[in-house]
């Protein structure tokens, strides 16, 4: 049997237009799935469509801005026009900000949640409703992040949000069980993506390798195996409710 095998599977990538949700979806496209790759930067979409079908993939766009519910329910059903599934949901726009706490203004406030939150929870309603409803299971998956615990300092709002990925998580996984629909999410730690190059400063980088064992930021092709482990029934039949760290041991250490 081979584990990861995912083909038939059709995996739907929101923000996989991202530096690290394109790369988790070549990662799932290489072990099978169809990906459908979610975004509203067309540019980027296609360039990770691109780079799947390099690596003998298949991909497809599609547009949407993924705190509309509107949008959201479109994508699931052209996706469904497409290949006539939705097996796995992968949930990972991100919104990042330094703003310090006294100055944040409630529309910053908003923004943040409404991209690292709000997405979350319509996306598990829409795709998850039918994952349940169709009665054959599927895999749910939300990137969360080293800062949801404990928190992270310069980045409260941001830090605040993936916390609440993290309970919305265990949350789903209990309430879709029965209908064995898995909810797990990704713990990456320190990887170079766009959002949180702004904040790397030589000092807070020092920082992040005082605490991160391995002494070194993440490729984000490090983060392919946790991605299709989650995905595939085969090989995580069995996990749900799970945070998955991928962190080069920094949740590992205090001091």
């Amino acid at each position: 049997m081979n584990l990861f095998d995912l083909t038939g599977k059709t995996a739907i990538i929101i923000g996989g237009n991202s530096t690290l949700g394109g790369t988790m979806a070549v990662g799932l496209a290489e072990h099978g799935a169809d990906v459908a790759i979610v975004g509203r930067n067309q540019e980027k979409s296609e360039a990770v469509a691109k780079r799947i079908e390099e690596v003998g993939g298949r991909a497809k766009c599609f547009s949407a801005d993924a705190t509309s519910a509107e949008d959201l329910q479109r994508v699931l059903a052209e996706v469904l026009e497409w290949t006539g599934r939705a097996d796995v949901l992968m949930n990972c726009p991100g919104m990042n900000s330094t703003t310090p706490f006294f100055e944040l203004s409630m529309e910053e406030w908003d923004n943040i949640m409404n991209v690292n939150l709000k997405s979350v929870v319509l996306a598990c309603q829409i795709f998850g409703k039918h994952m349940v409803e169709k009665g054959e299971g599927g895999s749910i998956i939300n990137i969360s992040s080293v800062s949801s615990e404990p928190p992270l300092s310069k980045v409260f709002t941001y830090s605040a949000s993936k916390a609440a990925v993290n309970n919305v998580t265990k949350y789903l996984a209990r309430e879709f069980a029965p209908a064995r629909v898995r909810v797990n999410a990704i713990i990456p730690g320190f990887f170079p993506a766009e959002q949180n190059r702004k904040i790397l400063s030589p000092e807070r980088t020092e920082s992040i390798m005082r605490h991160t064992p391995m002494n070194r930021f993440g490729d984000a092709e490090e983060l392919q195996g946790a991605a299709v482990y989650l995905a595939s029934d085969k090989a995580s039949s069995f996990v749900t409710g799970t945070l998955l760290r991928v962190d080069g041991g920094f949740g590992a250490i205090t001091i």
